[in-house]
C-alpha cells in the first residue's frame, strides 16, 4: 500500500473554494481510479497551506493515476492554488485505517 502526499499552498482566502472543488471534482475522479483506497484533506489554520493524502493499493495504481488523471486534478485547482503542488509517495508502513500486512498487530 501506499500513499500520496501533495502540499499546496492555496491564494489568499480559497480555502473554502478549495474544499469545495475536492468534494464535487476530485473526489469522483479519485473513486474511478484502479487501486484508489481512500483520500483525506488538510488545511491549515488560517487556510493558506494544505496537504492532500491518496492511499492506494499498490504503487502501479498510484503511478497509472499520475500519469493519467492527475493533469486534470491540477487543472481544476489551479484557480485555487498558488504555484505548483509538491508530490511525495510513501510506503505505507502503518494505519489504524487500513490493513498493512507486517505492520498491522492484534
Amino acid at each position: 500500500m501506499v500513499a500520496r502526499s501533495i502540499s499546496f499552498h492555496l491564494q489568499p482566502g480559497r480555502a473554502a473554494e478549495f474544499t469545495q472543488i475536492l468534494d464535487k471534482d476530485i473526489i469522483p475522479v479519485l473513486r474511478k481510479q484502479k487501486g484508489f483506497q481512500d483520500t483525506m484533506a488538510l488545511v491549515a489554520p488560517g487556510g493558506a497551506d494544505a496537504v492532500g493524502i491518496s492511499v492506494w493499493d499498490l504503487r502501479e495504481n498510484a503511478e497509472t493515476y499520475a500519469r493519467n488523471a492527475y493533469a486534470g486534478v491540477l487543472k481544476a485547482l489551479e484557480q485555487v492554488v498558488d504555484g505548483t503542488p509538491r508530490v511525495q509517495t510513501y510506503d505505507v508502513c502503518n494505519s489504524t485505517f487500513h490493513k498493512t500486512g507486517a505492520g498491522v498487530t492484534a
